[in-house]
């Protein structure tokens, strides 16, 4: 059975058409519980589109399939933007997405791998998400397993030490079959993630460790598939990452301007105007 990868290799027209479609049912499940990050699902959604749609080989009938790319959500608390991806590749029925956050829901606010299909690991505390890819692809490579293992990470993860031991041990091994995502939206919990641990210069530093190293804008679907694409394509025998600038709230600019977008205060009659702006913009 072929693997569902790449449905449109010489247009991004229909990428387009995913993001929107995981921003507004990342928007529909925030509604059922009046809440949800989802800042980090608006701003991510191009990323998680060319993930699942352009760069992943996976079979969404067969979420354990042994010859599948791995992605691993080590920001667990942006379950509500993988669920949405799911939902939109087939692996999780749309019907579910009314019992998001619910007792017995398959769709917990933060990801759980026990509960989800097509949640590969259980993700926070935050920093563990790296180390547990690296264990990942060399165990592939063990096996002779030629998939390649995605970690979608966040900037405030680049404050972790055990961020950085895993990417030493990654190097170390010359895990080629090593993809690193980090969503650099600058925010975290207290402020902007440059005030609380500056991890600057990124670039410099991840080359210094030994990886295949890219930053693009995060919310530039040609430059997002263009970078997953070269990470891929890479041959050095070393891990690879990319750093992706992305705008949190993205595609709902009256969140957007909102000065604290961490855990965005959506109102109860916010949500209906956030999906009827994010209509406005849709791709045709």
């Amino acid at each position: 059975m072929v693997a569902t990868r790449r449905p449109s290799a010489t247009s991004n027209v229909s990428l387009e058409l995913r993001a929107w479609n995981i921003r507004r049912k990342a928007l529909l499940m925030g509604e059922v519980q009046g809440q949800g990050y989802i800042g980090q699902a608006l701003g991510i959604a191009d990323v998680l589109a060319a993930s699942y749609f352009h760069a992943l080989e996976y079979r969404h009938e067969d979420p354990e399939w042994e010859a599948r790319d791995r992605f691993l959500l080590s920001i667990g608390h942006y379950a509500i933007a993988l669920y949405a991806v799911l939902m939109e590749a087939g692996v999780l029925p749309e019907e579910e997405l009314e019992t998001y956050g619910m007792d017995d829901s398959r769709m917990p606010m933060s990801g759980m791998a026990s509960y989800t299909p097509g949640m590969e690991i259980t993700g926070g505390s935050l920093g563990h998400g790296l180390g547990i890819a690296v264990g990942m692809a060399l165990g592939l490579k063990r096996k002779k397993n030629p998939a390649f293992v995605y970690n979608l990470m966040s900037d405030g993860e680049l404050g972790e030490g055990s961020t950085w031991e895993a990417a030493m041990s990654g190097a170390h091994h010359k895990l080629d079959n090593l993809i690193c995502l980090v969503d650099f939206n600058n925010q975290q919990a207290d402020g902007k993630s440059t005030e609380m641990l500056c991890s600057e210069p990124l670039e410099a530093k991840w080359e210094a460790f030994g990886w295949h190293c890219q930053r693009v804008n995060g919310n530039d679907l040609d430059a997002v598939v263009t970078a997953f694409d070269a990470a891929r394509a890479a041959s050095e025998a070393k891990p690879r990452i990319i750093i992706f600038d992305t705008r949190m709230c993205k595609g709902v600019p009256f969140l957007e301007s909102r000065e604290i977008t961490h855990f965005v205060r959506v109102e109860a009659d916010e949500w209906g105007k956030a999906l009827a702006v994010l209509e406005e913009g849709k791709p045709q």
